[in-house]
Protein backbone atom coordinates (compact mmCIF):
# COMPACT_ATOMS: atom_id res chain seq x y z
CA UNK A 1 0.00 0.00 0.00
CA UNK A 2 1.18 3.16 -0.98
CA UNK A 3 2.26 6.09 1.49
CA UNK A 4 0.38 9.41 0.39
CA UNK A 5 2.00 12.30 0.71
CA UNK A 6 0.24 15.44 2.15
CA UNK A 7 -1.68 17.35 -0.74
CA UNK A 8 0.18 20.49 0.09
CA UNK A 9 3.37 18.82 -0.99
CA UNK A 10 1.87 17.45 -3.78
CA UNK A 11 0.85 21.17 -4.55
CA UNK A 12 4.30 22.54 -3.90
CA UNK A 13 6.22 19.68 -5.85
CA UNK A 14 3.70 21.18 -9.49
CA UNK A 15 4.75 24.50 -8.36
CA UNK A 16 1.46 26.02 -7.02
CA UNK A 17 1.62 28.66 -4.68
CA UNK A 18 -0.20 27.48 -0.89
CA UNK A 19 -2.82 30.34 -1.25
CA UNK A 20 -4.18 29.03 -4.51
CA UNK A 21 -4.65 25.43 -2.71
CA UNK A 22 -8.03 25.22 -1.26
CA UNK A 23 -7.63 21.45 0.94
CA UNK A 24 -10.33 19.08 0.61
CA UNK A 25 -9.15 16.57 3.35
CA UNK A 26 -5.78 15.66 3.57
CA UNK A 27 -4.94 14.19 0.17
CA UNK A 28 -7.64 16.25 -2.32
CA UNK A 29 -7.76 20.17 -3.20
CA UNK A 30 -9.06 22.05 -5.24
CA UNK A 31 -7.30 25.03 -7.23
CA UNK A 32 -8.19 28.42 -7.59
CA UNK A 33 -8.81 29.82 -11.35
CA UNK A 34 -6.29 32.35 -10.28
CA UNK A 35 -3.52 29.85 -9.97
CA UNK A 36 -3.28 30.21 -13.62
CA UNK A 37 -4.75 33.31 -14.99
CA UNK A 38 -2.76 34.99 -17.30
CA UNK A 39 0.46 32.69 -16.68
CA UNK A 40 1.20 31.24 -19.93
CA UNK A 41 1.72 27.55 -21.28
CA UNK A 42 5.09 26.41 -20.80
CA UNK A 43 4.35 22.43 -21.03
CA UNK A 44 3.90 19.68 -23.71
CA UNK A 45 0.67 18.28 -24.14
CA UNK A 46 0.64 14.27 -25.13
CA UNK A 47 -2.91 12.82 -25.64
CA UNK A 48 -3.06 9.11 -24.42
CA UNK A 49 -5.93 7.21 -26.80
CA UNK A 50 -6.50 3.59 -27.67
CA UNK A 51 -7.12 1.04 -30.13
CA UNK A 52 -10.85 -0.29 -30.63
CA UNK A 53 -10.70 -2.23 -27.01
CA UNK A 54 -12.35 -5.29 -25.32
CA UNK A 55 -15.34 -4.94 -23.33
CA UNK A 56 -13.28 -4.38 -19.87
CA UNK A 57 -11.18 -1.93 -21.39
CA UNK A 58 -7.08 -1.81 -22.24
CA UNK A 59 -5.64 0.26 -19.67
CA UNK A 60 -5.84 3.56 -21.42
CA UNK A 61 -5.97 5.53 -17.43
CA UNK A 62 -3.39 3.10 -16.32
CA UNK A 63 -1.08 3.58 -19.08
CA UNK A 64 -1.39 7.56 -18.53
CA UNK A 65 -0.34 7.67 -14.99
CA UNK A 66 2.30 5.00 -15.71
CA UNK A 67 3.37 7.65 -18.02
CA UNK A 68 3.62 10.12 -15.90
CA UNK A 69 5.01 8.24 -13.43
CA UNK A 70 7.97 7.20 -15.37
CA UNK A 71 8.35 11.50 -17.24
CA UNK A 72 9.04 12.24 -13.12
CA UNK A 73 11.67 9.75 -12.72
CA UNK A 74 12.74 10.87 -15.92
CA UNK A 75 13.54 14.14 -13.95
CA UNK A 76 10.48 15.40 -15.82
CA UNK A 77 8.02 18.03 -13.80
CA UNK A 78 4.80 15.78 -15.72
CA UNK A 79 1.68 16.15 -14.93
CA UNK A 80 -1.52 13.67 -15.31
CA UNK A 81 -4.78 15.69 -16.28
CA UNK A 82 -7.59 12.95 -16.76
CA UNK A 83 -11.23 12.35 -16.11
CA UNK A 84 -13.51 11.59 -13.36
CA UNK A 85 -14.74 7.93 -12.73
CA UNK A 86 -18.22 7.40 -12.87
CA UNK A 87 -19.90 5.48 -10.32
CA UNK A 88 -22.05 3.72 -12.98
CA UNK A 89 -19.13 1.97 -14.51
CA UNK A 90 -17.37 1.68 -11.26
CA UNK A 91 -20.30 -0.15 -10.06
CA UNK A 92 -21.16 -1.77 -13.67
CA UNK A 93 -19.11 -3.67 -15.53
CA UNK A 94 -15.29 -1.93 -15.72
CA UNK A 95 -14.76 -0.72 -11.90
CA UNK A 96 -12.73 1.73 -10.81
CA UNK A 97 -11.34 4.49 -12.96
CA UNK A 98 -8.24 5.32 -11.41
CA UNK A 99 -5.67 2.98 -12.85
CA UNK A 100 -5.03 0.01 -11.71
CA UNK A 101 -1.96 -1.89 -9.74
CA UNK A 102 1.12 -0.02 -9.32
CA UNK A 103 -0.13 2.81 -11.55
CA UNK A 104 -3.39 4.62 -10.14
CA UNK A 105 -4.19 8.08 -9.10
CA UNK A 106 -4.22 8.25 -5.34
CA UNK A 107 -7.10 8.24 -2.96
CA UNK A 108 -8.02 6.13 -5.62
CA UNK A 109 -11.53 5.19 -2.83
CA UNK A 110 -12.52 8.78 -2.80
CA UNK A 111 -11.93 9.37 -6.04
CA UNK A 112 -14.10 6.70 -7.74
CA UNK A 113 -16.75 7.58 -4.87
CA UNK A 114 -18.14 10.77 -4.25
CA UNK A 115 -14.45 12.86 -4.70
CA UNK A 116 -15.17 15.86 -4.27
CA UNK A 117 -19.06 15.75 -5.19
CA UNK A 118 -18.65 17.83 -8.61
CA UNK A 119 -20.37 14.53 -10.66
CA UNK A 120 -23.08 15.19 -8.15
CA UNK A 121 -23.23 19.35 -8.89
CA UNK A 122 -23.66 18.28 -11.66
CA UNK A 123 -26.63 15.83 -11.13
CA UNK A 124 -27.90 18.72 -9.18
CA UNK A 125 -27.72 21.27 -11.80
CA UNK A 126 -29.25 19.20 -14.58
CA UNK A 127 -32.10 18.29 -11.70
CA UNK A 128 -32.40 21.36 -11.01
CA UNK A 129 -33.12 22.66 -14.79
CA UNK A 130 -35.85 19.65 -15.10
CA UNK A 131 -37.67 20.98 -12.24
CA UNK A 132 -37.77 24.65 -13.38
CA UNK A 133 -39.10 23.02 -16.58
CA UNK A 134 -41.62 20.75 -15.51
CA UNK A 135 -42.44 24.27 -13.05
CA UNK A 136 -43.02 26.03 -16.09
CA UNK A 137 -45.57 23.69 -17.66
CA UNK A 138 -47.70 23.97 -14.61
CA UNK A 139 -47.81 27.02 -14.07
CA UNK A 140 -47.28 28.47 -18.01
CA UNK A 141 -44.73 31.06 -17.33
CA UNK A 142 -42.31 32.38 -17.76
CA UNK A 143 -42.52 31.02 -20.77
CA UNK A 144 -45.31 28.79 -21.93
CA UNK A 145 -43.73 25.34 -23.07
CA UNK A 146 -45.30 22.46 -25.39
CA UNK A 147 -44.93 19.77 -23.31
CA UNK A 148 -44.28 17.52 -26.49
CA UNK A 149 -41.46 19.27 -27.00
CA UNK A 150 -39.26 18.84 -24.04
CA UNK A 151 -36.38 17.69 -24.51
CA UNK A 152 -35.08 17.84 -21.22
CA UNK A 153 -34.48 15.14 -19.23
CA UNK A 154 -33.12 13.81 -15.66
CA UNK A 155 -30.05 12.59 -14.83
CA UNK A 156 -28.18 10.22 -12.26
CA UNK A 157 -24.66 8.80 -11.64
CA UNK A 158 -25.80 5.30 -11.80
CA UNK A 159 -26.53 2.83 -14.26
CA UNK A 160 -30.33 1.99 -14.47
CA UNK A 161 -31.96 0.67 -17.41
CA UNK A 162 -35.56 1.04 -15.73
CA UNK A 163 -35.16 4.88 -15.77
CA UNK A 164 -34.51 5.53 -19.58
CA UNK A 165 -37.89 6.03 -20.13
CA UNK A 166 -40.28 7.42 -17.90
CA UNK A 167 -43.96 9.38 -17.12
CA UNK A 168 -43.90 12.04 -14.84
CA UNK A 169 -46.70 14.30 -13.58
CA UNK A 170 -49.11 10.74 -12.34
CA UNK A 171 -51.67 11.43 -9.42
CA UNK A 172 -53.94 14.50 -10.99
CA UNK A 173 -53.32 18.64 -11.38
CA UNK A 174 -51.74 19.08 -8.48
CA UNK A 175 -48.57 17.19 -9.75
CA UNK A 176 -47.96 18.74 -12.80
CA UNK A 177 -48.38 17.87 -16.44
CA UNK A 178 -48.32 14.42 -17.85
CA UNK A 179 -45.57 13.41 -20.36
CA UNK A 180 -43.42 11.20 -20.96
CA UNK A 181 -39.26 11.69 -20.28
CA UNK A 182 -36.57 9.75 -18.48
CA UNK A 183 -33.18 9.63 -17.38
CA UNK A 184 -29.72 10.09 -18.82
CA UNK A 185 -26.40 8.86 -16.62
CA UNK A 186 -25.22 11.89 -15.40
CA UNK A 187 -21.54 12.11 -17.70
CA UNK A 188 -23.78 12.11 -20.76
CA UNK A 189 -25.67 15.40 -19.65
CA UNK A 190 -24.76 18.57 -21.43
CA UNK A 191 -24.48 20.30 -18.35
CA UNK A 192 -21.25 17.96 -17.48
CA UNK A 193 -20.25 18.65 -21.38
CA UNK A 194 -20.62 22.50 -20.43
CA UNK A 195 -18.29 22.15 -17.00
CA UNK A 196 -16.04 20.57 -18.77
CA UNK A 197 -15.59 22.87 -21.66
CA UNK A 198 -16.36 26.02 -19.93
CA UNK A 199 -13.44 28.83 -19.25
CA UNK A 200 -14.77 30.59 -15.85
CA UNK A 201 -17.55 31.42 -14.15
CA UNK A 202 -18.89 33.60 -16.84
CA UNK A 203 -18.43 30.97 -19.74
CA UNK A 204 -20.23 28.01 -17.73
CA UNK A 205 -23.12 30.60 -16.72
CA UNK A 206 -23.59 31.92 -20.31
CA UNK A 207 -23.09 28.37 -21.32
CA UNK A 208 -26.09 27.44 -19.19
CA UNK A 209 -28.38 30.19 -20.40
CA UNK A 210 -28.15 28.83 -23.67
CA UNK A 211 -29.16 25.11 -22.73
CA UNK A 212 -32.23 24.62 -25.06
CA UNK A 213 -34.76 22.44 -22.98
CA UNK A 214 -37.77 22.82 -25.58
CA UNK A 215 -39.94 24.94 -27.88
CA UNK A 216 -43.07 27.12 -27.11
CA UNK A 217 -46.32 26.47 -28.94
CA UNK A 218 -44.84 28.81 -32.36
CA UNK A 219 -41.74 26.07 -32.53
CA UNK A 220 -39.74 28.91 -31.15
CA UNK A 221 -36.52 27.56 -28.97
CA UNK A 222 -36.81 27.71 -25.05
CA UNK A 223 -33.69 28.24 -23.01
CA UNK A 224 -32.45 27.55 -19.80
CA UNK A 225 -31.64 31.59 -19.53
CA UNK A 226 -35.53 32.10 -20.38
CA UNK A 227 -36.33 29.67 -17.50
CA UNK A 228 -34.24 31.98 -15.21
CA UNK A 229 -32.37 29.11 -14.09
CA UNK A 230 -28.83 30.03 -15.48
CA UNK A 231 -27.56 31.62 -12.09
CA UNK A 232 -28.64 29.09 -9.95
CA UNK A 233 -27.02 26.74 -12.21
CA UNK A 234 -24.12 28.22 -11.99
CA UNK A 235 -24.30 28.32 -7.99
CA UNK A 236 -24.64 24.73 -7.99
CA UNK A 237 -21.18 24.43 -10.07
CA UNK A 238 -19.14 27.07 -8.68
CA UNK A 239 -17.23 24.65 -6.69
CA UNK A 240 -17.23 22.00 -9.47
CA UNK A 241 -15.67 24.42 -12.08
CA UNK A 242 -12.46 24.17 -9.85
CA UNK A 243 -10.04 21.78 -11.15
CA UNK A 244 -8.96 19.02 -8.38
CA UNK A 245 -5.63 18.45 -7.70
CA UNK A 246 -4.86 14.55 -6.38
CA UNK A 247 -1.45 12.40 -6.81
CA UNK A 248 0.07 9.37 -8.46
CA UNK A 249 0.43 6.03 -6.29
CA UNK A 250 4.74 7.51 -6.80
CA UNK A 251 3.49 11.06 -5.30
CA UNK A 252 3.74 12.93 -8.73
CA UNK A 253 0.81 15.58 -9.11
CA UNK A 254 -2.33 14.88 -11.13
CA UNK A 255 -5.20 17.08 -12.11
CA UNK A 256 -8.96 14.88 -12.40
CA UNK A 257 -11.57 17.35 -13.58
CA UNK A 258 -15.04 16.41 -15.15
CA UNK A 259 -16.08 13.23 -16.73
CA UNK A 260 -18.38 13.24 -19.88
CA UNK A 261 -18.50 9.79 -21.43
CA UNK A 262 -16.75 9.57 -25.23
CA UNK A 263 -19.19 7.06 -26.55
CA UNK A 264 -22.32 9.15 -25.63
CA UNK A 265 -20.41 12.78 -24.94
CA UNK A 266 -17.34 14.22 -25.91
CA UNK A 267 -14.55 12.24 -23.32
CA UNK A 268 -12.80 14.30 -22.21
CA UNK A 269 -11.42 16.07 -18.82
CA UNK A 270 -11.81 19.96 -18.29
CA UNK A 271 -10.32 22.99 -20.45
CA UNK A 272 -9.69 24.28 -17.03
CA UNK A 273 -7.87 21.03 -15.62
CA UNK A 274 -5.19 20.66 -19.08
CA UNK A 275 -4.84 24.57 -18.48
CA UNK A 276 -4.12 24.81 -15.17
CA UNK A 277 -1.72 21.29 -15.94
CA UNK A 278 0.26 23.22 -19.14
CA UNK A 279 0.71 26.39 -16.60
CA UNK A 280 3.11 24.45 -14.63
CA UNK A 281 4.12 21.14 -15.73
CA UNK A 282 7.27 20.29 -18.73
CA UNK A 283 4.66 17.43 -20.12
CA UNK A 284 0.43 17.34 -19.22
CA UNK A 285 -0.57 13.61 -20.20
CA UNK A 286 -3.84 13.55 -20.96
CA UNK A 287 -6.01 10.93 -21.78
CA UNK A 288 -9.42 10.87 -23.95
CA UNK A 289 -12.50 7.93 -24.01
CA UNK A 290 -12.66 4.92 -26.12
CA UNK A 291 -11.00 4.36 -29.10
CA UNK A 292 -9.03 7.58 -31.08
CA UNK A 293 -11.84 6.95 -33.57
CA UNK A 294 -14.17 8.61 -30.52
CA UNK A 295 -12.74 9.78 -27.88
CA UNK A 296 -9.90 11.47 -29.51
CA UNK A 297 -11.40 12.55 -32.57
CA UNK A 298 -13.76 14.52 -30.35
CA UNK A 299 -10.75 15.85 -28.09
CA UNK A 300 -8.67 17.21 -31.18
CA UNK A 301 -12.26 18.26 -33.40
CA UNK A 302 -14.10 20.09 -30.23
CA UNK A 303 -12.08 20.85 -27.31
CA UNK A 304 -8.65 21.39 -28.86
CA UNK A 305 -10.41 23.79 -31.25
CA UNK A 306 -12.35 25.70 -28.47
CA UNK A 307 -9.83 26.16 -26.61
CA UNK A 308 -6.77 27.11 -29.05
CA UNK A 309 -4.84 23.73 -28.35
CA UNK A 310 -2.92 21.23 -29.67
CA UNK A 311 -1.15 17.95 -28.55
CA UNK A 312 2.18 17.63 -29.43
CA UNK A 313 2.14 14.04 -29.88
CA UNK A 314 -0.22 11.06 -29.35
CA UNK A 315 0.51 7.37 -26.90
CA UNK A 316 -1.95 5.02 -28.74
CA UNK A 317 -2.52 2.00 -26.47
CA UNK A 318 -2.87 -2.06 -27.44
CA UNK A 319 -2.96 -4.53 -26.12
CA UNK A 320 -1.70 -7.90 -27.35
CA UNK A 321 -5.90 -9.23 -25.78
CA UNK A 322 -7.31 -6.30 -28.02
CA UNK A 323 -5.35 -7.29 -30.98
CA UNK A 324 -6.41 -11.10 -31.14
CA UNK A 325 -9.45 -9.97 -30.15
CA UNK A 326 -9.88 -7.84 -33.10
CA UNK A 327 -8.31 -10.47 -35.36
CA UNK A 328 -11.31 -13.07 -34.92
CA UNK A 329 -9.56 -14.64 -31.19
CA UNK A 330 -12.92 -15.26 -28.86
CA UNK A 331 -12.53 -12.67 -25.94
CA UNK A 332 -12.54 -16.13 -23.52
CA UNK A 333 -9.18 -16.87 -25.58
CA UNK A 334 -7.24 -13.51 -25.78
CA UNK A 335 -4.83 -15.14 -23.35
CA UNK A 336 -3.34 -17.67 -25.13
CA UNK A 337 -1.19 -17.77 -27.89
CA UNK A 338 -2.40 -16.83 -31.20
CA UNK A 339 -0.06 -15.53 -33.86
CA UNK A 340 -2.53 -15.25 -37.13
CA UNK A 341 -5.68 -13.69 -34.81
CA UNK A 342 -2.49 -10.94 -34.01
CA UNK A 343 -1.43 -10.66 -37.15
CA UNK A 344 -4.89 -10.15 -38.14
CA UNK A 345 -5.61 -7.63 -35.45
CA UNK A 346 -2.89 -5.19 -36.58
CA UNK A 347 -5.24 -3.83 -39.19
CA UNK A 348 -7.21 -2.30 -36.12
CA UNK A 349 -4.12 -0.77 -34.91
CA UNK A 350 -3.26 0.24 -38.64
CA UNK A 351 -7.00 1.93 -39.07
CA UNK A 352 -6.19 4.31 -35.84
CA UNK A 353 -2.90 5.14 -37.00
CA UNK A 354 -4.16 6.06 -40.27
CA UNK A 355 -6.86 8.34 -38.66
CA UNK A 356 -3.73 9.52 -36.57
CA UNK A 357 -1.85 10.45 -39.26
CA UNK A 358 -5.14 12.55 -40.85
CA UNK A 359 -4.75 15.20 -37.80
CA UNK A 360 -0.87 15.30 -39.14
CA UNK A 361 0.37 13.88 -35.00
CA UNK A 362 3.38 11.67 -34.48
CA UNK A 363 2.28 9.03 -32.46
CA UNK A 364 4.06 6.13 -30.16
CA UNK A 365 2.25 2.94 -29.89
CA UNK A 366 2.15 1.66 -26.13
CA UNK A 367 2.12 -1.41 -25.48
CA UNK A 368 0.09 -2.13 -22.35
CA UNK A 369 1.41 -5.29 -20.67
CA UNK A 370 -0.76 -8.48 -18.95
CA UNK A 371 1.88 -11.21 -17.18
CA UNK A 372 0.22 -13.62 -19.84
CA UNK A 373 1.92 -11.66 -22.78
CA UNK A 374 4.09 -13.65 -24.28
CA UNK A 375 7.94 -12.47 -25.14
CA UNK A 376 7.51 -13.70 -28.88
CA UNK A 377 4.17 -11.92 -29.27
CA UNK A 378 5.72 -8.51 -28.03
CA UNK A 379 8.29 -8.95 -30.39
CA UNK A 380 6.55 -9.57 -32.92
CA UNK A 381 4.31 -6.35 -32.42
CA UNK A 382 6.99 -4.73 -32.65
CA UNK A 383 8.45 -5.72 -35.68
CA UNK A 384 5.69 -4.72 -37.52
CA UNK A 385 6.03 -1.57 -35.75
CA UNK A 386 8.53 -0.85 -37.17
CA UNK A 387 8.19 -2.20 -40.79
CA UNK A 388 4.98 0.15 -40.14
CA UNK A 389 7.26 3.07 -39.14
CA UNK A 390 5.92 3.70 -35.67
CA UNK A 391 7.90 3.00 -32.49
CA UNK A 392 6.40 0.80 -30.45
CA UNK A 393 7.30 0.89 -26.23
CA UNK A 394 6.10 -1.93 -23.72
CA UNK A 395 4.47 -0.30 -20.12
CA UNK A 396 4.43 -2.41 -17.09
CA UNK A 397 3.19 0.29 -14.75
CA UNK A 398 0.61 -1.83 -13.65
CA UNK A 399 3.09 -4.33 -12.40
CA UNK A 400 6.37 -2.33 -11.66
CA UNK A 401 4.86 1.46 -11.65
CA UNK A 402 7.12 4.13 -12.83
CA UNK A 403 10.18 1.70 -13.17
CA UNK A 404 7.83 0.11 -15.61
CA UNK A 405 7.23 2.85 -18.38
CA UNK A 406 10.58 3.84 -18.43
CA UNK A 407 11.04 2.64 -22.22
CA UNK A 408 7.66 4.09 -23.07
CA UNK A 409 8.76 7.46 -21.07
CA UNK A 410 12.00 7.24 -23.18
CA UNK A 411 10.08 6.85 -26.56
CA UNK A 412 7.26 10.10 -25.69
CA UNK A 413 10.37 12.22 -24.76
CA UNK A 414 11.90 11.11 -27.58
CA UNK A 415 8.66 11.49 -30.14
CA UNK A 416 7.88 15.12 -28.67
CA UNK A 417 12.20 16.41 -29.22
CA UNK A 418 11.63 15.72 -32.15
CA UNK A 419 10.14 19.16 -33.39
CA UNK A 420 10.98 22.28 -31.52
CA UNK A 421 6.90 23.52 -32.05
CA UNK A 422 3.42 21.88 -31.88
CA UNK A 423 2.24 20.78 -35.35
CA UNK A 424 -0.52 23.32 -36.90
CA UNK A 425 -4.14 21.91 -35.77
CA UNK A 426 -5.21 19.85 -38.75
CA UNK A 427 -9.14 19.54 -38.36
CA UNK A 428 -11.60 16.55 -39.80
CA UNK A 429 -13.43 18.85 -41.16
CA UNK A 430 -14.48 22.91 -41.41
CA UNK A 431 -16.72 24.19 -38.93
CA UNK A 432 -18.51 26.16 -42.09
CA UNK A 433 -19.21 22.88 -43.46
CA UNK A 434 -22.71 21.54 -43.74
CA UNK A 435 -23.82 19.05 -41.00
CA UNK A 436 -24.13 16.33 -43.17
CA UNK A 437 -20.60 16.71 -44.66
CA UNK A 438 -19.31 16.44 -41.39
CA UNK A 439 -20.72 14.02 -39.75
CA UNK A 440 -19.69 11.67 -43.16
CA UNK A 441 -16.56 13.51 -42.66
CA UNK A 442 -15.97 11.74 -39.40
CA UNK A 443 -17.36 8.62 -40.25
CA UNK A 444 -15.49 8.20 -43.54
CA UNK A 445 -11.94 9.41 -41.88
CA UNK A 446 -12.33 8.26 -38.62
CA UNK A 447 -14.53 4.95 -38.87
CA UNK A 448 -13.16 4.30 -42.37
CA UNK A 449 -17.31 4.04 -43.30
CA UNK A 450 -18.15 3.95 -46.74
CA UNK A 451 -21.23 6.65 -46.48
CA UNK A 452 -23.54 7.55 -43.57
CA UNK A 453 -27.40 7.02 -43.65
CA UNK A 454 -29.92 9.03 -42.12
CA UNK A 455 -33.60 8.08 -40.71
CA UNK A 456 -36.61 10.12 -41.09
CA UNK A 457 -36.30 11.05 -37.70
CA UNK A 458 -32.66 12.00 -38.12
CA UNK A 459 -33.84 14.35 -41.11
CA UNK A 460 -36.52 16.05 -39.16
CA UNK A 461 -33.82 16.68 -36.31
CA UNK A 462 -31.25 17.74 -39.19
CA UNK A 463 -33.73 20.72 -40.35
CA UNK A 464 -34.73 21.21 -36.85
CA UNK A 465 -30.74 22.09 -35.28
CA UNK A 466 -30.42 24.01 -39.05
CA UNK A 467 -32.90 26.23 -38.52
CA UNK A 468 -32.12 27.12 -35.11
CA UNK A 469 -28.60 28.39 -36.44
CA UNK A 470 -26.45 25.49 -35.05
CA UNK A 471 -24.67 24.68 -38.96
CA UNK A 472 -21.35 26.00 -37.69
CA UNK A 473 -21.24 24.14 -34.87
CA UNK A 474 -19.02 20.89 -34.43
CA UNK A 475 -20.45 17.31 -34.43
CA UNK A 476 -20.38 15.15 -31.69
CA UNK A 477 -20.72 11.44 -32.64
CA UNK A 478 -22.56 8.86 -29.91
CA UNK A 479 -21.49 5.52 -31.27
CA UNK A 480 -20.94 2.22 -29.67
CA UNK A 481 -16.85 2.22 -28.48
CA UNK A 482 -16.74 -1.80 -29.46
CA UNK A 483 -16.64 -1.12 -32.91
CA UNK A 484 -15.44 1.21 -35.45
CA UNK A 485 -18.75 0.90 -36.74
CA UNK A 486 -21.76 1.32 -35.46
CA UNK A 487 -22.19 -2.28 -34.67
CA UNK A 488 -20.51 -3.20 -31.82
CA UNK A 489 -20.51 -6.83 -33.07
CA UNK A 490 -18.24 -5.91 -36.07
CA UNK A 491 -14.72 -6.10 -34.66
CA UNK A 492 -11.15 -5.78 -36.72
CA UNK A 493 -11.13 -3.50 -39.67
CA UNK A 494 -14.36 -3.03 -40.86
CA UNK A 495 -14.77 -1.79 -44.36
CA UNK A 496 -17.24 -0.67 -47.10
CA UNK A 497 -20.11 -0.40 -43.94
CA UNK A 498 -22.68 2.50 -43.75
CA UNK A 499 -22.97 4.35 -40.10
CA UNK A 500 -26.77 5.00 -39.58
CA UNK A 501 -27.74 8.43 -37.75
CA UNK A 502 -31.24 8.11 -35.99
CA UNK A 503 -31.14 11.00 -33.81
CA UNK A 504 -29.24 14.71 -33.45
CA UNK A 505 -29.64 17.19 -31.12
CA UNK A 506 -28.64 20.73 -30.16
CA UNK A 507 -26.41 21.25 -27.17
CA UNK A 508 -26.18 25.10 -27.76
CA UNK A 509 -24.64 25.30 -23.84
CA UNK A 510 -21.97 22.56 -24.82
CA UNK A 511 -21.40 24.12 -28.61
CA UNK A 512 -21.87 21.07 -30.23
CA UNK A 513 -24.59 19.03 -32.41
CA UNK A 514 -25.20 15.38 -31.05
CA UNK A 515 -25.47 12.91 -33.54
CA UNK A 516 -26.90 9.30 -32.18
CA UNK A 517 -25.72 6.19 -34.25
CA UNK A 518 -27.11 2.87 -34.23
CA UNK A 519 -28.23 1.48 -30.93
CA UNK A 520 -25.99 3.58 -28.20
CA UNK A 521 -27.93 4.46 -24.68
CA UNK A 522 -27.64 7.45 -23.02
CA UNK A 523 -28.21 5.70 -19.82
CA UNK A 524 -26.53 2.31 -19.28
CA UNK A 525 -27.46 -0.58 -17.38
CA UNK A 526 -26.04 -3.26 -15.20
CA UNK A 527 -24.21 -6.25 -16.30
CA UNK A 528 -25.31 -10.04 -15.49
CA UNK A 529 -23.02 -9.70 -12.28
CA UNK A 530 -22.20 -5.73 -11.56
CA UNK A 531 -18.96 -4.97 -10.30
CA UNK A 532 -20.89 -3.54 -7.18
CA UNK A 533 -21.56 -6.99 -5.83
CA UNK A 534 -17.42 -7.45 -4.96
CA UNK A 535 -17.26 -4.34 -3.01
CA UNK A 536 -16.13 -4.58 0.64
CA UNK A 537 -15.91 -2.63 3.51
CA UNK A 538 -13.36 -3.92 5.96
CA UNK A 539 -13.86 -2.72 9.52
CA UNK A 540 -10.82 -0.04 9.66
CA UNK A 541 -12.58 2.16 6.86
CA UNK A 542 -11.04 0.32 3.64
CA UNK A 543 -13.06 -0.30 0.78
CA UNK A 544 -11.51 -2.89 -1.68
CA UNK A 545 -13.27 -4.44 -4.85
CA UNK A 546 -13.74 -1.42 -6.43
CA UNK A 547 -10.87 -2.19 -8.93
CA UNK A 548 -10.72 -5.04 -11.60
CA UNK A 549 -8.46 -7.71 -9.94
CA UNK A 550 -8.68 -6.96 -6.56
Amino acid sequence: MSILRPIHEVAARLGLRSEHVIPWGRHRAKVELAAFEGRPARGRLVLVSAITPTPPGEGKTTTSVALAMGLCRRGRNAVAVLREPSLGPVFGMKGGGTGGGLATLEPAQDINLHFTGDIHAVSAANNLLAALVDNALHFRQPVELDPRSVRWRRCLDMNDRSLRQTITGLGGRANGVVRETGFDITAASEVMAILALAEGPKDLEARCARIIVGQTFGGEPVTAGQLKASSAMAALLQDALLPNLVQTREGGPAIVHTGPFANIAHGCSSILGTRLGLAYADEVITEAGFGFELGAEKFLDIKCRAAGLWPRGVTLVATLRALKFHGGAPLARVAEPDADALQRGFQNLEKHLETLAAFGLPAVVAVNRFPQDSEAELQKLKGWGKSAGVAVAVCEGYAHGGEGALELADAVLHMLDRDAAPATPKFLYPLEAPLKDKIRAVARIAYGAGDVAFTAGAERDLAAVEKLGAGRLPICMAKTHLSLSDDPTRAGRPRDFVVTVRELHLSAGAGFVVALTGEILTLPGLPKEPAAARVVVHPDGRVTGLMQGE
